[in-house]
């Protein structure tokens, strides 16, 4: 069966404070869904995408060589690209930061081709309550690692939601490795 995998100190703690306080200096965009406007409620959050943020080249290279290892070992997906810029999500208590149940997978001609996502979590753990990332590869929930440096990797069609944040700002970076649809 098919289920998350965890790459324990994928990034260090030194990496992800240079990612925080990179993209701390950016624009952010409020999160919204394909198709849909602010409106929806079914995320908060503000995004910034590495693609904008000069200097963070070096994120995307090691996200590759991850995911490729996560796929040979453990997914065996047929991958060819990466379409879309790693985007690092600000979840913040203040705004009732939450991300409700979903899939990765949409109707979009980008998002239709979404194999693997991958979530780099970008903050100490006891820097937020909530804000748990949840996945459910089946009828039972798991909570991924909140370690900060901790890479997760699932399937794009497995439902995984980000709980609500009490307090703090979490911060995660996400990226989809992209193939011919499923069949």
């Amino acid at each position: 069966m098919l289920s998350m995998h965890t790459i324990p100190q994928a990034f260090s703690v030194g990496e992800c404070d240079a990612i925080v306080a990179a993209i701390s200096q950016a624009p952010s965009d409020p999160a919204l869904l394909v198709g849909r406007n602010r409106d929806h409620n079914m995320r908060s959050a503000d995004l910034v995408w590495t693609d904008e943020v000069e200097g963070l080249a070096w994120v995307m290279d090691r996200l590759i060589d991850l995911v490729r290892v996560a796929n040979r070992d453990h997914f065996g997906f047929d991958l060819t690209a990466f379409e879309e810029s790693p985007q690092v999500a600000i979840y913040r208590a203040s705004a009732a930061g939450h991300f409700v149940w979903h899939s990765d997978i949409g109707g979009g001609p980008i998002s239709a081709k979404r194999k693997l996502t991958l979530v780099l979590q970008l903050s100490q753990p006891e820097d937020y309550e909530g804000g748990t990332l949840e996945v459910m590869p089946g009828a039972q929930v798991l909570e991924a690692s909140r370690a900060q440096g901790c890479v997760t990797v699932f399937p794009s069609f497995m439902l995984h939601q980000v709980t609500p944040v009490r307090s703090g700002v979490r911060h995660s970076l996400t990226v989809w490795a992209h193939g011919p649809a499923f069949r």
